[in-house]
């Protein structure tokens, strides 16, 4: 599910067919990547976000949406301006690629967050695995976006961060620390133990739970605090995570996430192979057979060309991708899952069930 190199590419000719086409209609506009794969934690078929910056009055969207139409940029009718979204964007799937693509006008702060998430990848060399892992176990079911009451990636990874900030017994700053160990006590803490109706997560000055009241005290407009409360690190006053209404659901996947992995690495999980999957993880992720044809066909057609020639701008960079064969000290997530020392106790309050582990 990580990017390969020829994903990347792909993806650079696409912001580049549109950078072009930007540039010829305001020459002084500067656009910018953010998002996914601004990061490098994007999906073989996540969105590419861009933002373009420059002096306008109002968002110039028709105009823009004209000027893709004569290049052919877009699929034919994927082109949509929305205009009376809180952020105006317009969205395309790009006719060569299929990959689909919002560009929106002079809203920064999709930029600032992207670099305080790498600044995190930085900071915890695990983050980039499970945050692949949670993503693709989420789009499955249908609730990574806020619009069906799922959470938004920006959401999902400001919980990983919490989640590893204050681990009281796994250093996440360490690149060999155990991922199957760490997948499952993720799915324990927000599937069982984390208490959504009164708590909400802070992610700044080293991380902290901090009760609802004490949060809404900074809130501005008299919102109240959403069921999944997340503070905005960047944003003071602001709740990421007041979109998602169907936060309890994905609770409850979660739930279902650690019961089955638990229950899949425990010593009697030998006498009951499971048929319906090679490996333990692929017990709660599926990848469907059209995403693994689309992405031999990338690297089909984009396999071996100079990235370097590729980004004509070099104004921004993806982070760096990982070999096919993971080295020592980043071991597979699957092979994680399936280690074989015990440890016990569970994340924050002791386990009734016993983690295993290399």
């Amino acid at each position: 599910m990580s990017p390969r190199s020829e994903e990347e590419s792909m993806r650079k000719e696409v912001v580049n067919r549109i950078e072009r086409i930007i540039k010829e209609l305001w020459p002084t506009s500067d656009v910018q990547i953010f998002g996914s794969f601004s990061t490098g934690l994007y999906l073989p078929t996540s969105d590419i976000d861009l933002v373009v910056l420059g002096k306008w009055e109002r968002p110039p969207l028709h105009e823009l949406e004209q000027a893709l139409r004569k290049h052919n940029v877009a699929e034919p009718f994927s082109i949509k301006v929305l205009d009376k979204a809180t952020v105006p964007i317009i969205k395309l799937t790009d006719q060569e690629t299929e990959v689909k693509v919002d560009i929106s006008f002079n809203v920064e702060t999709g930029v600032k967050a992207a670099s305080f998430i790498k600044d995190y990848v930085k900071k915890y060399p695990v983050l980039p695995y499970l945050i692949f892992v949670l993503k693709q176990f989420l789009l499955q079911r249908d609730l990574n976006e806020v619009f069906t009451g799922g959470i938004s990636s920006y959401s999902l990874i400001l919980m990983v961060i919490s989640f590893l900030q204050l681990h009281p017994r796994i250093d996440a700053r360490y690149p060999n620390e155990n991922l199957g160990v760490l997948l499952i006590e993720f799915f324990e803490l927000y599937g069982r133990h984390f208490n959504y109706f009164k708590t909400g997560i802070r992610i700044k000055n080293g991380g902290a739970y901090i009760a609802k009241e004490e949060i809404m005290k900074s809130m501005t407009n008299g919102s109240r605090p959403s069921m999944l409360c997340i503070e905005d690190p960047l944003l003071p006053g602001n709740d990421v995570g007041r979109g998602s209404y169907g936060a309890l659901h994905v609770k409850q996947v979660f739930d279902y996430a650690y019961t089955v992995l638990s229950h899949a690495v425990s010593p009697l999980a030998r006498s009951y192979p499971n048929k319906d999957s090679e490996s333990t993880l692929g017990r709660i992720i599926r990848l469907t057979q059209e995403v693994i044809d689309y992405r031999e066909w990338i690297i089909k057609k984009w396999g071996g060309r100079d990235l370097s020639q590729t980004d004509n701008r070099g104004k921004y960079a993806v982070m760096s991708q990982q070999p096919h064969v993971c080295n020592k000290a980043q071991c597979s997530m699957i092979h994680s899952v399936q280690s074989t020392q015990r440890i016990s106790g569970g994340i924050h309050k002791s386990s009734s069930h016993d983690l295993i582990r290399k």
